[in-house]
């Protein structure tokens, strides 16, 4: 997500520092995004040029104190409540307390998070959808303390970047992933008890219900790990037996099998 994000932004005319742990990740990014514009290229979407300038934007680094200047900062790690309150708490040291500091979380409370920093009116969910560069929709979370001048200023912003922002407020998976995640468990039951095949299962909600892609299919695009993060943020934070984990999609975590990211998970990559 932060690839797509990154993306999103310099394709919009923001000049973007990208901060990851290891070199590795800013280089895998940086091919990926240059991928993805060139793919754009082919579709007449932007030129050649607007491409070249697009990836001039962006600045690769590891340190995260360069993050300092930024004057907007969206995080987007992984979807742990314990690494995200590392990651806020610095940044809270290292900006000016007058910028807003963003989160892409799909599940984890925005009150929470902004509870770690002294600006908790700054603090707020912006929630893309993967992939960013394609997907319209930009989930724009409120905790219990975001201002509403914080709030019209990310508002406005996702609409700069040709994307449509949805209110929502903060509750566990907020709409989006409520709705969608119990979808794609209750399919892992389906397979994990012999009611029918991934295939069979997939084939049902694209020829049925017309969907662009079958439940485990989603699955494995956004990642088993990352689905089981939200499912047992689901469970905990609202305490119903209806979000308990699949223990299939457990066993497949445990086994490292996380979708299309690791080669294995529903089906073979």
């Amino acid at each position: 997500m932060g690839n797509g994000i990154a993306h999103v932004f310099a394709r919009g005319g923001y000049d973007v520092v990208l901060c990851d742990v290891e070199q590795r990740f800013l280089d895998r990014a940086l091919e990926t995004i240059g991928k993805n514009l060139e793919r754009e290229v082919a579709k007449n979407k932007i030129t050649a040029e607007a491409k070249a300038v697009a990836l001039k934007r962006i600045r690769a680094v590891t340190n995260r104190g360069e993050l300092a200047a930024c004057d907007f900062v969206i995080e987007a790690a992984t979807e742990k409540f314990e690494i995200k309150t590392e990651i806020f708490r610095d940044l809270d040291r290292l900006t000016r307390p007058e910028i807003i500091l963003a989160s892409n979380t799909s599940s984890i409370s925005i009150t929470k998070l902004a509870a770690q920093t002294r600006r908790p009116e700054k603090v707020i969910g912006m929630h893309f959808f993967n992939p960013a560069p394609v997907m319209k929709l930009v989930e724009v979370i409120r905790g219990l303390a975001t201002s509403q001048e914080t709030f019209a200023g990310v508002r406005d912003l996702a609409v700069k970047l040709e994307k449509t922002p949805v209110e929502v407020n903060d509750a566990p998976g907020f709409v989006s992933n409520r709705v969608l995640m119990p979808l794609l468990n209750e399919a892992m039951y389906a397979v994990m008890e012999g009611v029918a095949t991934a295939e069979a299962v997939d084939e049902v909600f694209k020829l049925g219900m017309a969907h662009p892609m079958g439940p485990l299919t989603l699955a494995d695009f956004i990642g088993l790990d990352v689905c089981l993060d939200i499912m047992r943020v689901l469970h905990s934070g609202l305490g119903d037996p209806k979000y308990r984990p699949c223990p299939l999609l457990i066993k497949m975590v445990d086994a490292g099998w996380l979708g299309r990211k690791s080669g294995r998970g529903f089906y073979t990559y």
